[in-house]
């Protein structure tokens, strides 16, 4: 079905590419291009302007009921949501630490702690002398 549609689909654009062409714009006369009084005898006296035009009009719509028909068939719906592929688990904090929960909701924050000293020195006395 596709395949047959996009056929139509081009044919048409081509018969208007043509139809477009041979029309005669302000004030310029058809009959010139086929040189002179051929394309009278041809379309007739007043035929070409309204053959085209009304070939023109039926190739318009042809052409926009395939590009519509086309356009239907090409779009793709979505068989299932994004929001399926989310995970639920947290994620990851950077450095590589998980979050802990908050012990006591607005509790201050711990100081850092800083290593004991022995028994009768202070911090700075019982680092190693360099």
């Amino acid at each position: 079905m596709y395949g047959v549609l996009l056929t139509l689909h081009i044919v048409v654009s081509v018969l208007l590419i043509i139809a477009v062409l041979l029309q005669s714009g302000k004030g310029a006369d058809i009959g010139a291009v086929f040189g002179g009084a051929g394309s009278q005898a041809l379309f007739g006296s007043a035929g070409p302007a309204d053959f085209l035009n009304k070939a023109t009009r039926v190739l318009v719509a042809v052409f926009m009921l395939t590009s519509l028909t086309l356009g239907y068939f090409t779009f793709e719906r979505p068989t299932q949501s994004i929001m399926d592929n989310q995970a639920t688990t947290a994620p990851a904090v950077p450095g590589g630490t998980a979050l802990q929960p908050d012990p006591g909701a607005g509790a201050a924050p711990a100081a850092p702690s800083i290593p004991a000293a022995p028994q009768g020195q202070t911090p700075a006395e019982s680092s190693p002398a360099q």
